[in-house]
């Protein structure tokens, strides 16, 4: 590893040299592996393509999530990558992405998680589009969007295999982050207990038995050794509540104009890359015993309820209206046959 960031050093140094890159630019980048997870590799490849954009970047690793955040707010660092929820205060558009089941597609009673996966690939290849109109989206305040990848599906984990059904968490302690009061609403909407906790906190909450059910991706299972938690009796909801992002967020006058776009396109070329990632994490990282696979019946039924959920949150301003309606419009050309796309929901805020 010390061999590879040493080289990495050096083409990113001739890169330098040899296009006369003035543009410095620094980024403060989560991944809960630290420097052994996919989030460095993957940044030190875009360091590369970004020099020929007229940017020399570098990067600061982080495994605390708030901690980056906080050293990106402070200006110690002129970029950042981070999830979605942490990161949608400086896109409520974007922010949408991560919203209970915005992404999700339901089709023939069943859940199909592929479809919902291109609902996924759409939207950034929208958001990655290059025009006016775009732009003027990815740009919020003093911030710009600069870029978005797929981290995937949140799936409910649970120590207990016997919560089959929401009214079984009524009176149980879910996790919530306090940086996303969407969580809070939902978790109360089912009356269970919100419980704030950080990122890092999550799965020692879950092991001391402080929380009863939590939620994260494959892609955490690792980094976070939830498998050691979950014990025997444990379960891993096979339903997403939605599907998660990292996204990049940007000062764009550290960086050369006209950077935003370039830098957008860039991280889509990567929406594959990811993929493969979530979908071997998922292979791999989850004990097959653990998966708990829901009636067709009650998936329907819970998608709905993360759709009233949802409409109820986009009212009291936590979700962004304009980018749920982006959202319905992605879902509905993936799956134009879903009885929502006959109706306006989403679509006329009252």
């Amino acid at each position: 590893m010390q061999f590879r960031s040493w080289c990495s050093a050096v083409l990113l140094a001739i890169g330098a040299l040899g296009s006369g890159v003035s543009h410095a630019a620094s980024m403060c980048v989560f991944d809960p592996a630290g420097n052994a997870g996919p989030m460095p590799s993957l940044m030190q490849d875009y360091a590369l393509a970004m020099q020929r954009q007229g940017a020399s970047l570098t990067f600061k690793v982080y495994q605390d999530e708030a901690r980056a955040h906080d050293d990106f707010r402070a200006g110690l660092c002129d970029g950042i990558l981070a999830t979605g929820l942490r990161l949608r205060q400086y896109n409520r558009a974007t922010g949408a992405i991560d919203s209970l089941g915005g992404t999700t597609i339901i089709r023939n009673g069943q859940l199909d998680i592929d479809a919902s996966y291109e609902v996924m690939r759409k939207l950034l290849q929208t958001y990655s589009a290059d025009s006016p109109q775009v732009y003027n989206l990815m740009v919020q305040g003093k911030y710009e969007v600069g870029g978005i990848m797929p981290v995937g599906a949140a799936y409910l984990i649970t120590r207990d295999r016997r919560i089959t059904t929401v009214e079984a968490l009524a009176g149980k302690r879910v996790i919530a982050l306090p940086h996303d009061p969407a969580q809070s609403m939902m978790i109360r909407r089912i009356k269970a207990v919100p419980t704030p906790m950080e990122v890092s906190q999550i799965v020692p909450f879950f092991r001391d038995n402080k929380v009863d059910v939590i939620a994260l991706p494959a892609l955490a299972f690792g980094p976070f050794q939830v498998d050691s938690a979950l014990g025997v009796s444990g379960a891993v909801v096979r339903f997403p509540l939605m599907l998660l992002s990292y996204q990049v967020i940007i000062d764009p006058s550290k960086f050369p104009e006209g950077f935003g776009p370039r830098s957008r396109t860039w991280f889509m070329s990567q929406y594959d890359r990811m993929l493969q990632l979530i979908r071997r994490s998922e292979a791999l990282d989850i004990p097959a015993r653990a998966w708990m696979t829901l009636p067709d019946d009650a998936i329907y039924r819970y998608t709905l309820m993360l759709q009233e959920a949802r409409l109820d949150i986009a009212r009291q301003g936590i979700y962004d209206k304009r980018g749920l309606r982006i959202l319905k419009k992605v879902r509905c050309h993936v799956n134009p046959a879903d009885n929502e796309c006959k109706t306006r929901q989403e679509e006329d805020w009252n």
